[in-house]
């Protein structure tokens, strides 16, 4: 499955970026790769930070100009400003009318961290709920507090979750796994692939804190092969927990 973004030459976009920065010696400046924003059709997607200047359908060619309007003389590139439904520009990501009233959760990371950098994810608090797990709390506690949010599965059963780790706690069992299934059945569902894309260290403290609620110490994820990106970055968010003592060197 290749990106729209992708097939838009997102990554000619990221390289050249980064060469004209270092042609001009701009070292202050960071040219950093994220996960989809989720608006394909306003793809490439560049946002300048702090300002969260937000330029849509950027192309190769652009980068000169943002580079020199933008991040030297300090002025924005109007002819690239992200237009709303309306056709009005908007300068920032969260003006946009589609996401003024979202409020993401699962996806708060994609877009926003680099997902093949475990530093980022820990910077933005990623495995923070696993050190209290494994410091503060007992499987009991973790899994009382999963059944008072209503955590419930994705799919269509909607199965609490809570209840789903009370059952295999409760069963005796010398090996016990945690399987992540990432595959996605329906035409045109991609939320569990934006996960991995975008946020694969989440994927990855999840099961960790699965794996002590219910006494498990391997894991397995199932993801298609028709989703090369995220595979890629699926293992190096492995390699990079197991790099920092997060994970085991055997196992997920």
């Amino acid at each position: 499955m290749v990106h729209g973004c992708t097939s838009s030459k997102s990554p000619q976009i990221l390289e050249e970026f980064k060469r004209i920065l270092k042609e001009k010696n701009i070292d202050n400046v960071r040219v950093i790769k994220t996960g989809c924003f989720g608006l394909c059709a306003k793809g490439p997607i560049v946002i300048i930070r702090p300002e969260d200047t937000f330029y849509a359908m950027v192309k190769p060619e652009d980068c000169e100009e943002i580079i020199q309007t933008h991040i030297i003389e300090g002025n924005k590139v109007e002819r690239l400003l992200a237009k709303d439904i309306d056709g009005s520009k908007v300068d920032s990501l969260d003006d946009l009318n589609f996401y003024k009233k979202q409020k993401r959760i699962a996806l708060k990371n994609c877009g926003v961290i680099n997902p093949e950098e475990i530093d980022e994810y820990i910077a933005f608090d990623g495995y923070k709920a696993l050190e209290k797990v494994l410091k503060e709390m007992t499987p009991e506690e973790v899994i009382e507090e999963i059944k008072k949010s209503g955590l419930r599965g994705r799919g269509g059963a909607g199965f609490p979750t809570g209840k789903k780790w009370e059952l295999t706690k409760a069963y005796e069992d010398k090996q016990k796994y945690v399987v992540c299934n990432a595959d996605e059945g329906d035409p045109g569902a991609f939320m569990d692939r934006s996960i991995l894309e975008g946020d694969p260290h989440s994927v990855l403290e999840a099961m960790a804190i699965a794996a002590f609620c219910i006494g498990a110490n391997k894991g397995f994820i199932y993801v298609r092969a028709e989703y090369p990106i995220a595979v890629k970055r699926l293992k190096i968010a492995i390699e990079q927990a197991r790099d920092y003592g997060i994970l085991r060197k055997k196992y997920i």
